[in-house]
Formats: structure tokens, sequence, C-alpha cells
């Protein structure tokens, strides 16, 4: 028997092998293409349903509003008067209000927030950092009836007796600024209705500003140190610049939740519709107006009105948010210029 003959038993066993693993191989691609399509395709429906949503939303906005933009055109946005017995609507006192309710809580919000986010990154003590920092995250869940609430029988009543004549008393004798700050001290008004926005926005941008300051590398900061930096400086030469992307959105998410507030601000705004350069008079914001005003409107024009002024606040929301993107996208050219 020769002894170089190969055994054809052998040879059909591992080309039989080779091709049982072929196939195995084969299956197991077909059936992770399958699942990465099924998971593109899910994921993508979701996506696009948020889209839609957004879609309908604004369409239901237009549509609802037309037959008010129709009736007074233009001017819709810069008319003072609201009346609903006569059924001439204008949303300018609504839009004034808003914004300025809004701004007063960024102005106080930001910095309150940026030092809270500081201390807790920076500052406190290791033991004490966990439970204040628990402290502020459950302010952001107080619900906002709560807030509208104790604004109007524990805020208001003490705001009219010590802090309002004090700055009527003081910064109301001023030339131009003074104008702010006169007027009826009643504690509820377009002030009060910014200082709780205020507080309500702080426990979010506060915990946005921390959690973005503590993602900033040790190292960077112990090298700054180790050069003799003092802790405002790290701040201001190391924190800042690399998390003000973080520092913008935190931001952009407190003014967006002030914009749209309605039970606390329905609470202590004073729901007046009437302009005035006083900030303790009382006013109207978009979203008190559709609160107040929803359930009991009855004309067809009044109801479009209410759609107008909601299609209003979403477009100032959008323009905010816009104006945000912008503003981080030069950032991020400047610092690909650098």
């Amino acid at each position: 028997m020769s002894a170089d003959i190969t055994s054809p038993p052998f040879s059909l066993s591992e080309s039989t092998m080779s091709e049982a693993e072929h196939a195995v191989m084969h299956n197991t691609m077909r059936k992770q293409r399958i699942q990465d399509f099924i998971f593109h395709k899910v994921t993508m429906s979701f996506a696009l349903s948020v889209l839609l949503v957004l879609i309908g939303i604004i369409a239901l906005l237009v549509k609802g509003a037309w037959p008010a933009f129709h009736e007074f055109g233009p001017a819709f946005i810069t008319t003072v008067e609201w009346d609903p017995v006569n059924d001439k609507y204008g949303a300018l006192i609504a839009i004034v209000g808003t914004l300025t309710t809004s701004g007063i809580a960024l102005l106080i919000a930001f910095p309150v927030s940026f030092g809270i986010a500081l201390f807790l990154t920076e500052i406190c003590p290791t033991w004490l950092r966990r439970p204040m920092g628990t402290a502020v995250e459950l302010l952001a869940g107080v619900p906002s009836i709560i807030y509208g609430m104790w604004g109007l029988f524990v805020f208001a009543p003490l705001f009219a007796d010590h802090v309002q004549p004090l700055l009527k008393n003081s910064i109301g004798h001023l030339p131009v600024v003074g104008q702010l700050f006169n007027g009826p001290t009643m504690g509820i008004g377009i002030l009060t209705a910014g200082l709780i926005l205020a507080v309500m926005i702080i426990p979010f941008i506060s915990s946005v500003m921390r959690d973005v300051f503590e993602i900033v590398p040790a190292v960077l900061k112990e090298s700054a140190y180790g050069l003799g930096c003092t802790k405002w400086e790290v701040v201001r030469k190391i924190v800042l610049p690399y998390t003000k992307t973080g520092v913008v959105g935190g931001v952009m998410l407190g003014l967006g939740r002030a914009l749209g507030e309605t039970m606390a601000v329905t609470f202590v705004i004073g729901n007046a519709n009437k302009l005035s350069w006083s900030l303790f008079a009382a006013g109207n914001s978009i979203a008190s107006t559709l609160a107040n005003e929803f359930a009991e409107a009855e004309s067809t024009l009044h109801v479009s009105s209410l759609f107008a002024l909601a299609l209003i606040l979403f477009v100032i929301t959008f323009i905010v948010l816009s104006a945000a993107k912008i503003m981080l996208a030069g950032m991020s050219r400047k610092e690909g210029v650098k």
C-alpha cells in the first residue's frame, strides 16, 4: 500500500466543515444586517415622530391663529388693546410682560446659579457637597403651582411691606431708572413675577453649570494652581473657557423655562391688561393670558387671538434658541481660528 495516497474521507470531511462554517457565518451576518436595518428604522421613526409632532403643533397654531391675523394683520403684534367685550385684541401687553419677566428672572438667576455651581464644584467641602447639591436639585422638582402659591401668600406680602418701599424710597428717586421703581407697592406685579421665575429657574441653570464644571480635567486646574493661580483665576481662565458651551446651554434652558412658565406667573403678575413703566405695576404675560382666558373664550376671534399669542410665544422661544445656536457656532469657529 502506497504511503503518499491521501485519504478521501479526510478531504471530504474538511471540505464539508468549511462549507458549514461559511453557511453559519453567512446566516449570522444576514441576521446582523437585519437587526441593524430594524434598529436604524426604529430609531429613525422615533426621531421623525418628534419632528412630526413639532410640525403638527406649528400647523395647529397657524391654523388657529389665522383668523386673528387675517382680521388685525401685523398690527396685532403692536396693538395694546385687549378687549374681549368688543372683540378687539392686541398682543403687545402680553409680549412685553413675557420678555420683561423672563429678562428679570435671567438677570437675577444667572449670577446666583453661577455662584452656586462654582461653590459646589470648587469651594464646598466634600462632606457638604452632596447634600447641598441634592437640595438644589430638589428645588427643580417643586411644581410651579407651589411656587405660585408661595409667591402670592408669603413672598408678595413681605415684598410689599419691606422691599418695595425700600426700592421706591431709594432707587425710585433717581432720574431715569427711578421710573421703574415707582407706583403702588402692592407686592404683586411684573417685578414679583420676575423674582419668582428667577427662583424657579435657578435650580435648572445651576445644576447644568455644576455638571459641566465637574467635567473639567483635574490636571488642567492642578497645573494652574501649581503656577500660582487663585481660585478665581482658575475659574476665569480654565473652567469657563472649557465649559462655555455647557454654560450657555444651561442659561438657554432656564430662559426657555421662564418664557413658558404659566401657573406661577399667573398667581403673582396681577393679570392686568395695561402697560406701565413701573415694575411694581400689575401686568400680563402670554402664558398667564392663555391660562386665564382660554377656558372662557367664546367668540371665534377671541379663541383665534389666544392661538395667535401661543404662536408668538413659540416664535419667541424659537428665536431665543436659534440665537443661542448661532452664538455657540460662532464661539466654535473662533476656537478653530485660534
